[in-house]
C-alpha cells in the first residue's frame, strides 16, 4: 500500500533535515577538533621551550668543565675565607693610618705586625712616621685616623710549584684623615694588598701602591 504523497515529502524532508544537522555536527566536530590538536601542540612547543633553556642551563653547571662560575668547579679559597683574607686587609691597612702624637713604637707596632708574615719587609712597613713628620705631629698634637675597605679582588692563586700555598691579592682603598694645628685634612690612596695563609689564618705579606712596584709576599714574587 503506498503512502500518500503527502506523506512521502514529509519524510523526505525530514530526511533532508536529518542529513543536513548530521553534516553540521560533523563539520563542527572536526573544526573544534583540529583547535584543540593545534592548543595542545602551542603549549607543547612552548613547555620544551622552557624546559631547554632549564636544561641548558643544568648542562652549563654540571658541564665538567674549570671555567670560574661552574659548579663542579672547586674554588682555589671558599668565600668564608676570602671574607676573613678581606678583614684581615682592611683592618691592618686601616691601623697603619691610625695614630696620634702619644702613639709608641712599643705598644703601637706589636698589634699590627700581628696581622702579616713579620718577616724582615713587613717590620719596616710597620712603622710610624719619623723624623720631621713625627716632630710636627708631636708639636701640633696631631691625630690621625684610618679606614680602608676591599674595593676588588685582583689574583686569588695556590702556588702549587713553589708551595707557597694560597694568597688573595686585592685592590683596597686606604683613606687617612689627620687633624693637625685644629684643621684636618683627609687623603686617599689604592694599595694592592696581599695576604697569605699562614698556619690556618690569613696574615698580609706585602701591599703596594696600586699600579706601582712589586706585588707579593716577596722579592721572589712572579719569578
Amino acid at each position: 500500500m503506498e503512502l500518500p504523497a503527502e506523506n512521502k515529502r514529509t519524510a523526505l524532508l525530514a530526511l533532508a533535515v536529518l542529513g543536513a544537522l548530521l553534516a553540521v555536527a560533523l563539520t563542527v566536530f572536526i573544526v573544534f577538533d583540529g583547535d584543540d590538536e593545534d592548543a595542545s601542540g602551542g603549549n607543547a612547543a612552548s613547555t620544551a621551550t622552557a624546559d631547554g633553556k632549564a636544561g641548558s642551563g643544568g648542562a652549563d653547571a654540571d658541564s665538567g668543565s674549570n671555567e670560574p662560575g661552574d659548579a663542579d668547579a672547586t674554588p682555589i679559597v671558599a668565600l668564608t675565607e676570602v671574607a676573613e683574607a678581606h678583614e684581615v686587609m682592611a683592618k691592618y691597612m686601616a691601623g697603619i693610618n691610625t695614630y696620634d702624637y702619644k702613639s709608641s713604637a712599643v705598644t703601637w707596632v706589636p698589634p699590627l705586625l700581628e696581622l702579616t708574615t713579620g718577616d724582615t719587609r713587613m717590620k719596616q712597613t710597620t712603622v710610624l712616621p719619623s723624623g720631621k713628620t713625627w716632630a710636627t705631629c708631636e708639636a701640633e698634637q696631631c691625630e690621625s685616623k684610618g679606614t680602608a675597605v676591599v674595593v676588588r679582588d685582583a689574583v686569588i692563586s695556590d702556588d702549587l710549584v713553589r708551595d707557597s700555598g694560597r694568597t688573595i691579592s686585592s685592590l683596597v682603598k686606604a683613606t687617612s684623615t689627620v687633624t693637625a694645628g685644629g684643621q684636618s685634612t683627609t687623603e686617599s690612596n689604592e694599595w694592592l694588598v696581599t695576604v697569605q695563609e699562614d698556619g690556618g689564618k690569613w696574615v698580609v705579606s706585602g701591599f703596594d701602591i696600586f699600579g706601582l712596584g712589586d706585588v707579593g709576599s716577596s722579592d721572589e714574587s712572579g719569578e
